[in-house]
């Protein structure tokens, strides 16, 4: 093992510990916030692949887990087997919308606005599908969702149905945490940063930008295909109020700018101020999405490299010290 599969290896354990006091009927609310930063970490590590690797920023990400959570819950009751089975079909289902519409939007040349309007757009039409459906999707009720948990630790070695919930997540983060890791380590990871440096001179060396953004396309959707059913697994219910814009792709964006763009654990580190402060604020829900809305403008006009950059500049510049990661991936 090197350093950074150290480094990984020590943040799991961490975050697999951490909790374990709290899976109890009285820490029910902070085993909560638990889950909640892990879910939405492996959201922005999604996002991080699509948009701070390729600039392909795809503005649909709570329509997408939205989707697959619709399509995990109802094709296994239609069909009457576990969502386990079809949890997989449906991230398979949402990372080919992801190849389709970045192979769609990159043939065509289309710039960062034009692909976050597209994507916009079919975000909406997945709301508004989803909410006039009535007799598939039952409309703003939704459906109860369950089923995602490992009956045999719940029942056969008395592990609460949440702390089963938060293991299985987090061996999916870190599987994740690989996988963005080595692609990013990999030539893949190579041709996507000549790709979002410049197109056009990627291209004229060989370098197939279609393809290759399309397959970080299909990673992306692909990721959020899966962990999207694990969040309406938490809530207990899937419904369009739960996979919104302002519900999911304004938080995301905000975790990932926030902890740092193209970093490994910036996602993370995001994710866990972001939910902190998201509980802090929820006394005053009403001002929620305006107060987010500036954050974001905040981050994107004067803080775009993000804490973990920020970080690593005051390490190495000011402090002398040896920022030891090659690569961005690893920091």
């Amino acid at each position: 093992m090197n350093w950074r599969s150290h480094h990984l290896a020590a943040v799991l354990v961490v975050l697999a510990l951490a909790p374990i006091p709290l899976f109890t009927s009285r820490g029910a609310y902070l085993s909560r916030i638990f889950l909640l930063i892990v879910i939405f970490a492996t959201m922005a590590i999604a996002v991080n692949i699509a948009f701070g690797h390729v600039d392909q920023l795809l503005l649909f990400s709570g329509g997408i887990a939205g989707l697959s959570s619709y399509f995990t819950i109802l094709v296994a009751g239609g069909l009457g087997i576990t969502p386990w089975i079809t949890l997989p079909v449906a991230a398979v289902v949402t990372g080919a919308i992801g190849y389709s519409v970045v192979n769609f939007a990159a043939r065509l040349k289309m710039d960062i606005v034009g692909l976050s309007i597209l994507t916009f757009a079919i975000q909406l039409v997945i709301t508004e599908l989803a909410n006039g459906l009535i007799n598939v999707t039952g409309g703003v009720t939704g459906h109860q969702f369950s089923g995602l948990t490992i009956q045999p630790l719940v029942s056969g070695f008395g592990v609460s149905s949440t702390a089963s919930l938060y293991y299985v997540i987090l061996v999916v983060m870190g599987l994740v945490f690989v996988v963005y890791r080595r692609l990013m380590n990999s030539t893949y990871g190579l041709a996507f940063e000549m790709i979002r440096q410049d197109d056009d001179a990627s291209e004229s060396i060989g370098i197939d930008v279609v393809r290759y953004k399309s397959l970080a396309g299909f990673v992306s959707l692909f990721i959020l295909g899966i962990i999207g059913p694990f969040f309406a697994q938490l809530q207990g219910f899937v419904s369009p109020s739960l996979f919104t814009f302002n519900s999911i792709d304004v938080l995301v964006l905000i975790m990932l700018i926030l902890g740092g763009v193209r970093t490994m654990y910036g996602p993370l580190l995001g994710a866990i101020i972001i939910v902190l402060i998201n509980q802090i604020l929820s006394t005053a829900s009403e001002y929620q999405t305006a107060i987010y809305g500036l954050l974001l403008m905040v981050l994107f006009l004067y803080f775009r490299s993000g804490i973990i950059p920020w970080a690593r500049t005051i390490l190495t510049e000011r402090l002398g010290l040896d920022w030891a990661a090659p690569s961005s991936t690893g920091r």
